[in-house]
This record gives C-alpha cells, structure tokens and sequence, in this order.
C-alpha cells in the first residue's frame, strides 16, 4: 500500500497520510530512546516486533470491545489506523511499585499495589511530560470530566484483561503507559485507545524470577534487549517456540 506523505515523527514511529481521508499509516522504527531522549540507541528488530505485539493486543481488545484506532497490520512494520486527535495525557496504570512511582515516594521496587493505581502526565518532551491532576487536565481544555471518567474506566478495563492475559503466559504487567484519541462519528464524539500497546511502553516482569522484558533493559543498560522483546513475542505465539533467537526478528520469519 502505496504511503502518503510523511505528517509526522517521534522517537518509535513515523505517521504516514493514509489511502484513505481519516486513516493514517503508522511505521515502528527500531529507534529506542530514554530519558526523553536523554539516551538514545537501536534495539535490532523491535519496530517489527512492536508491530506485531501491538497488533495482537489491539485485536485481543477488540474482542472484549475496547474501542481502538487500529484497523490492520499492513506488513511487518506498517499499520493501518483510523486518524484521531490524540488527546496530549499519558495515562499511566500501575499494578507494581517501580520506575518513577518508587523514586517520588522511595518506595521499594517490586512492591504490589493494594489497587491499581492511574497516574496522568502531559504529554509533553519539553517539559519532561510532568505528573497532572484531574484539575490540571480539566482547566486548561485538555480533557473534559466526562472525558477522564471514560478514559479512566477505559484503563481500568485494558488493564484488568493485559493483567489476565499476561499472567496466563508468566509474565506481570508491573505497568503501562496508554495514549487515547478523539474522533467525530456523525454527531457523536468518540474516544479511542491509540498509538501501541508493546514492551516500549509496559513494564513486564517474568513472574516466577521478575527478570525484566521490557525497555527497562535498555534504560538501565541491562543488555540482552532484543532477547527480552523477543521472549514477550514468542510466549504471545508471536515467534516460533524453538531456536535459540537468532534471526527471530527477520521480516521473513514474522
């Protein structure tokens, strides 16, 4: 399928103009940044595995009828989604103290939350995307009230089902962090689960030796970051159960 013109690039993806008024294509790159780009680098093979993730997690949600901007994987690094206006919060659901969440308040990491816990953060790299209230959110028109309400119930419901699903394969969802659009359908407004949903932006854990599958292993310089990503797939039936890793992240494999 034949890429409009290049709209816009961040740190994992660039967006393409769609085939079609109100799709756009969304390419994964192997690009892999921390810090808000304080630290930078390549994770071989990611972007064809986040595509691939976040594909069959968007599907999984789908049949639970979460709504999501994904209409279909093009190929191994392409998707097609419905263009919505991105509403600038990262809602952050935490099930496990770690990251930030232990350094604000010196917790101890691995600590089980008695409830799950939803943070909001403005999207924002310059401003080093800070920590927001319902009033921060509402005051200055980012969101509405009835907005937070469904994007909250949204979350909660995301992550009741990623919590399940993961531990049927071993694996803990410690956290997440979720992106949500807007979009008219006739006169009705409609929110949306957009951007992905892949170990970039979840904290994964093995459940049984809490060994990290996620982009911890490149924020902290941990090593064998392919091999995590490519575990998180293999054990989703993504990749093949046999072999020893390599070339699981060829284009011709997936």
């Amino acid at each position: 399928m034949a890429r409009g013109r290049q709209i816009y690039e961040g740190k994992a993806k660039i967006l393409y103009e769609g085939p079609e008024a109100g799709t756009i294509i969304q390419y994964f790159k192997d690009d892999a940044t921390a810090g808000n780009g304080a630290k930078s680098g390549i994770i071989t093979g990611k972007g064809v595995l986040n595509n691939r993730i976040s594909e069959y997690l968007m599907l999984r949600l789908k049949e639970i009828n979460i709504p999501t901007h994904f209409i279909r994987r093009l190929n191994m690094r392409e998707q097609l989604v419905r263009e919505v206006e991105i509403i600038p919060l990262e809602v952050v659901v935490r099930n496990v103290v770690a990251g930030s969440l232990a350094k604000r308040f010196g917790l101890d990491e691995g600590a089980r939350l008695p409830r799950a816990l939803i943070e909001f953060y403005y999207k924002n790299d310059a401003l080093n995307d800070p920590l927001v209230s319902d009033e921060h959110i509402i005051t200055f028109n980012w969101a509405y009230p009835h907005d937070l309400d469904e994007i909250s119930a949204l979350s909660l419901r995301v992550n009741d089902f990623l919590t399940g699903l993961f531990a049927g394969i071993g694996i803990t969802l410690v956290d997440f962090k979720l992106e949500f659009g807007r979009y008219w359908e006739g006169d009705e407004m409609r929110i949306v689960l957009a951007d992905e949903i892949s170990p970039d932006n979840c904290r994964l854990w093995d459940s049984r030796t809490n060994e990290k599958l996620d982009k911890d292993r490149f924020r902290r310089d941990m090593g064998k970051v392919e091999e995590a990503y490519q575990e998180v797939a293999r054990r989703l039936g993504i990749l093949p159960e046999s072999g020893n890793g390599e070339n699981m992240t060829s284009e011709g494999m997936l």
